[in-house]
């Protein structure tokens, strides 16, 4: 494959698919991505990347995606999209094979998992079943199938993290015993870049793994050497997979379907045997620690790139102890008003109009906070109607400001993470489009339980705040005082 020539890399907005845009642009390849939210990948890629919407359940989208391309990186997966999803990629794999036929690409690369014969594993079932798939059509496919990934925002890596951060005891079920080589990000880049290298040879399979196979708990083990933490670990038999799943929802930020992906492929050992790929892209395979030092010195800049719209925020404020994956919550109206006049309520939050909603909810949160040590109700603000970046409103800070685009509070009471509040306004018609997000980055499993526990409020306190500041920005008056529905 000639560098010049154009690639596209479908699921682009994953773990995987993020790394290898930027990997093949530094090699020179001219990168298309691709996903349901091509919005958020322009935010990620900015101009060095064109990006654009594609949907494998929804074939006419990949025609004007496949446009042009020579091949494809194949990173879709549906673990997070509920039951049925392994019918979902199958049908999904069968469709986009077709289409890539028909528009003349000429090579399909996928990441596929590790199956071992006799593996019950829904999801590696459903891995194997989407290269079945994808090689339906006529486009040769290139199956690379990979163990656990060390790198930040990989799922395996991430609970890892979560668990030895946040649980110096840990009762586990029996599949922590089993085995695999975890691979390190930058050797798997390295193979799916290779590989379009390679002759065409039509359908061909790769294993790929790393130089040492450890089971997930000597996996622990060491991670938590390397991060001076101590950790007893008591493997179980009576914590099924599934119970796992279930516990882990509570553990760690890793979103609850990846997570019961993750420990259905860990039943068993998975041995890999790469010689083959080894001697066509000879390389120097990262140690387990090695991989785990490298993925933890790239976290900062990592988790800012998975969450584009604070990125500013994450990189000052970012702590090793925080889930990679944030929870966020919100609501969202459009308001028959310009966007110069919904900024201007937006900018009171805190003053006349305290937070828009559940006045009396942020008074006790406040009060407890001071209880305990906090600045809950050290009440301040520089200016009644104005905002500047830095400004403290009460206990928040003004983090990001994008004058009638977007206003970011950092949270500044006690809590076991790190969060905020975001307003986000965008032309809509003849008024204005109104986001409101409330997102948070959890310390460990004290931090998921005040997420669980702020949950049922959240539910109602976003969705009055926009509809208060809605109906405060088509006042005819400028008077700043509070409807109430």
């Amino acid at each position: 494959m000639k560098k010049h020539e154009r690639v596209l890399v479908l699921g682009a907005s994953g773990f995987i698919g993020s790394n290898l845009v930027q990997e093949l642009i530094r090699q020179g390849f001219q990168v298309r991505a691709a996903g349901r939210n091509p919005e958020k990948l322009a935010q990620r890629f900015g101009d060095d990347v064109q990006c654009v919407r594609a949907d494998v359940l929804k074939p006419d989208t990949l025609v004007d995606a496949l446009a042009c391309i020579d091949a494809v990186y194949y990173l879709v997966h549906g673990m997070t999209e509920g039951k049925g999803f392994e019918e979902r990629e199958r049908e999904g794999a069968e469709q986009f094979a077709r289409v890539a036929e028909a528009v003349g690409v000429k090579r399909i690369v996928y990441l596929g998992a590790l199956h071992p014969e006799g593996a019950d594993s829904l999801h590696l079932r459903s891995r194997s079943a989407t290269g079945t798939g994808l090689r339906r059509g006529t486009v040769p496919v290139t199956e690379i199938r990979a163990p656990i990934v060390i790198g930040p925002g990989s799922a395996a890596f991430e609970v890892m993290r979560d668990l030895v951060y946040n649980l110096p005891v840990m009762v586990t079920p029996k599949w922590v015993r089993s085995a695999m080589a975890p691979i390190a990000l930058p050797n798997l880049l390295h193979y799916l870049v290779g590989v379009l290298s390679l002759p065409d040879d039509g359908d061909v399979s790769y294993d790929v793994a790393g130089p040492e196979m450890l089971n997930y708990q000597s996996q622990m083990q060491r991670f938590a050497a390397i991060v001076g933490k101590r950790v007893w670990i008591a493997p179980v038999p009576l914590l099924s997979p599934g119970l796992s799943a279930r516990w882990l929802r509570f553990i760690t930020s890793v979103p609850t379907g990846i997570a019961r992906a993750l420990v259905g492929g860990l039943k068993q050992d998975l041995p890999a045997d790469d010689r083959a790929i080894r001697e066509r892209l000879p390389q120097r395979l990262l140690g387990f620690d090695e991989a785990v030092k490298l993925a933890l010195s790239a976290e900062r800049q990592q988790v800012a790139a998975h969450d584009p719209a604070h990125a500013a925020v994450l990189k000052r404020r970012w702590r090793p102890q925080f889930g990679f994956y944030p929870k966020s919550d919100g609501a969202s109206a459009h308001i028959d008003a310009p966007i110069e006049r919904v900024w201007q309520e937006v900018c009171r939050i805190g003053g006349r109009p305290r937070y828009f909603a559940l006045d009396l909810l942020w008074r006790v949160r406040e009060a407890f906070d001071a209880l305990i040590g906090g600045t809950g109700m050290d009440y301040y603000r520089r200016d009644p109607d104005r905002l500047r970046l830095g400004d403290r409103v009460d206990s928040w800070s003004v983090a990001e400001l994008e004058p009638h685009r977007k206003l970011t509070l950092l949270f500044g009471m006690k809590a076991p993470g790190m969060g905020g509040l975001t307003f986000e306004l965008v032309p809509d018609g003849n008024g204005t489009r109104l986001a409101l997000t409330c997102w948070w980055y959890p310390a460990g499993a004290w931090g998921l339980m005040y997420w669980w526990a702020m949950l049922p409020a959240h539910i109602i306190l976003f969705r009055r705040m926009v509809n208060n500041i809605r109906r405060l920005s088509m006042r005819p008056d400028d008077s700043g005082s509070l409807v109430r529905a």
